[in-house]
């Protein structure tokens, strides 16, 4: 019955993509809450000035990096498991995920044991001065000894997403991010934690979040469960599935070298008001990015199952609808940076010297917004549709060649303003290239294969 209700082959494309992108948006906001109210409370502390935010903000480019693994193994699995259960072969979608949960376990151990043994030189090359790197410290270690919980949570639940339980998947964060906001303040003010507090919250909170994964997907209510015997690595299925996710992996990796480059250029060119600056524009930016990749996300099932169902003319509709609500949804963002910087940076500090850096500042940042949301919508067709190459080299296009290097000559040029120029140029370069080719070799492409659909060969008619 449950295989029935989530064939995506049938009923409405907008409907199906909302009855999914709907909870997993919502999934994503509140997953956004477990690092951003973390440091809305930090940011309160009376008596750390901005130090704690700004340490706090240190240590977003390693849980981006754990992050990245998670979407490796995530990312990667879930899609073919969409493809593979649209072709008609749950086994193979079951041996997938299981694959993809071995994975994520070995992954996990190696990064802990690698963070907390670099954790010190790691910190100060990622921009940490001696005032905020005890706080970086603090937070971190705490952090890093709940990896496994955050990689579980993070990397499995995209496979209960792509079984159509996106109510399912949603509770999965929600549970988490509710014992997360109601911890933190618990332990940050009442026994005076600070920010060891706010990082043991997270770290509770996120294995209830893996405990809640690995029940359903064990369970009885499941398409596809996660079995035992689907555990042991098979080369060619792990090779297919770091493959297409090395795309969400880049994407966190390349986020974190960004935030390195940025931090450390800020730190030389502006001192710790600066990073705490960027800090606040890349929350609100998480924030208010969250729903693109929640649309996003809720789109690939979709696209995915019929494309493998070789229903084309269904998947250039999910691609239409997809792009159109994500558009419309960034233009509207959009406006809202620009008329209410101010603002939005007072949730997090209402500091004057934050403030006078950060209102143009993030003007700056989000002046472009409009095409980043395109380069998003671009790469998750190509995930959705298994087009690892593409994936992984637009996820390395604006970050890693264009924003990385452009930061460091535009800062030496401009200072400190450079680091925020960088990142809106980046944005149109980089949302204009990633667009333009989804267009040109899937959705183009895919109307001369709906033509002849009855008869269609596979994937074979895409460019690659």
């Amino acid at each position: 019955m449950a295989g029935q209700q989530n064939d995506f082959s049938q009923g409405s494309i907008p409907r199906n993509i909302m009855k999914l992108a709907v909870p997993m948006t919502a999934a994503q906001l509140v997953n956004v809450l477990y690092s951003v109210v973390d440091r809305v409370y930090l940011g309160h502390l009376p008596e750390s000035d901005s130090l704690a935010l700004t340490g706090l903000g240190i240590t977003m480019p390693i849980v981006s990096i754990l992050m990245g693994f998670a979407n490796l193994c995530g990312t990667g699995g879930a899609p073919l498991c969409s493809i593979s259960r649209g072709q008609g072969d749950d086994r193979e979608a079951e041996r997938v995920m299981g694959n993809a949960f071995t994975l994520l376990l070995l992954l996990g151990a190696a990064a802990t044991v690698f963070f907390l043994a670099l954790k010190g030189p790691i910190l100060y090359l990622f921009g940490a001065s001696p005032d905020t790197f005890p706080y970086a410290d603090g937070y971190m270690t705490i952090y890093l000894c709940g990896t496994l919980f955050v990689m579980v949570s993070l990397g499995m639940n995209p496979f209960i997403n792509a079984q159509g339980f996106g109510r399912t998947g949603m509770m999965t964060v929600l549970l988490g991010a509710v014992v997360n906001i109601a911890l933190d303040p618990v332990l940050i003010f009442v026994f005076h934690m600070g920010v060891q507090g706010a990082a043991l919250a997270t770290v509770f909170s996120q294995a209830l979040s893996a405990a809640w994964v690995l029940r359903f997907l064990t369970g009885k209510k499941a398409i596809l469960r996660l079995r035992r015997e689907d555990l042991r690595l098979d080369r060619a299925r792990t090779g297919r599935i770091v493959s297409l996710g090395l795309s969400g992996f880049f994407v966190n990796m390349t986020n974190s070298l960004v935030q390195v480059v940025c931090n450390a250029t800020l730190q030389y060119y502006g001192g710790d008001v600066y990073v705490g600056a960027m800090v606040i524009i890349n929350s609100i930016r998480e924030v208010f990015s969250m729903p693109i990749h929640g649309l996003t996300n809720g789109s690939q099932p979709v696209a995915g199952y019929n494309y493998g169902a070789k229903l084309y003319s269904r998947v250039r509709q999910s691609i239409r609808f997809s792009v159109g609500v994500t558009v419309a949804y960034s233009a509207l963002f959009w406006l809202i940076a620009m008329a209410l910087p101010g603002p939005l940076i007072r949730i997090f500090k209402d500091d004057p010297a934050i403030l006078a850096i950060g209102v143009p500042a993030l003007r700056v940042y989000f002046s472009l917004f409009l095409f980043m949301s395109l380069q998003i919508a671009g790469q998750g067709v190509f995930v959705g549709l298994g087009r690892s190459k593409q994936s992984v080299f637009f996820s390395l296009l604006r970050k890693a060649i264009i924003n990385a290097p452009l930061t460091v000559l535009l800062a030496a040029w401009m200072g400190a303003d450079g680091v925020f120029v960088a990142e809106a140029v980046s944005q149109l370069v980089g949302g204009l290239a990633c667009f333009t080719t989804m267009y040109l070799t899937v959705y183009r492409p895919l109307r001369r294969m709906a033509d002849g659909e009855d008869g269609g060969s596979g994937g074979t008619g895409l460019s690659s």
